[in-house]
């Protein structure tokens, strides 16, 4: 499975990467995960408002950080 967190690298971009780790390793997913914090590929996803949790490829979060239970529920 490959994880994108689309932001500027902010502290609420951090937070949802953290949690989107921690989700993937409580479910036992194998996982790639980057960061994408070039504004000119948020438009290639029509992210507007980050930070974004992409799953492979499909924009499943954006704009606001989840709990974690919300995703591992994302990830499943």
């Amino acid at each position: 499975m490959k994880i994108q967190i689309l932001g500027s690298g902010c502290a609420r971009c951090r937070q949802l990467s953290a949690i989107a780790e921690q989700a993937a390793q409580d479910l036992g997913i194998h996982y790639e995960l980057e960061k994408v914090t070039d504004v000119g590929r948020y438009a290639d996803y029509g992210v507007i408002f980050t930070p974004a949790l992409v799953v492979d490829g499909a924009v499943r979060l954006s704009g606001r950080v989840p709990t974690l239970e919300e995703a591992k529920q994302l990830l499943a």
